[in-house]
């Protein structure tokens, strides 16, 4: 991001204050025992606060799930977490709007491609911010993958698209 200086016309480079100058969005990998009401009961931590749940995918095992969220306020999220002894970690993702059309996934898969990004995994959005499908991808590298998908005419949403 750039602003401009009134009197000398000159540009100064400005970076978030976590080092970063591209929108991405706070994952909770929430580790939990693979057994009935798990869900629930990470669901019903959020119950009364204005978090909400907007993505989602689980991963199991015989012994353990990981369930990754994407939740509408993640410092509140974090909190509320670590209040009710949640193990989680946390990671940065793009969460990327769909256009309309049938060839929509299979074009960002091409621009990352040709970009030789790595997507990890990836997984849609239980909501439809700003009336669109939208998809989480964690790629091996979130700036070029960024600048990639914005250069291709992809919209690259930030946690305030999220909120609703």
């Amino acid at each position: 991001m750039s602003l401009g200086d009134d009197d000398a016309g000159s540009e100064i480079e400005v970076e978030t204050i976590r080092g970063r100058n591209w929108p991405s969005v706070t994952q909770f990998s929430v580790f939990m025992e693979n057994r009935v009401g798990q869900l629930l009961e990470v669901h019903r931590a959020f119950v009364g606060s204005k978090v909400k749940i907007v993505g989602l995918t689980i991963s199991d095992s015989a012994d353990c799930s990981i369930l990754r969220l994407i939740l509408t306020h993640s410092e509140q999220g974090r909190e509320i977490l670590s209040l009710n002894k949640f193990a989680f970690a946390e990671n940065e993702l793009l969460v990327v709007e769909l256009p309309a059309g049938s060839q929509s996934l299979t074009d960002l898969c091409m621009a990352l491609l040709q970009a030789e990004v790595n997507i990890h995994y990836a997984y849609p959005l239980i909501v439809r911010p700003l009336h669109r499908s939208a998809v989480a991808i964690h790629v091996d590298n979130n700036e070029l993958a960024r600048a990639t998908l914005h250069s291709t005419g992809f919209e690259v949403l930030c946690e305030a698209d999220l909120n609703w």
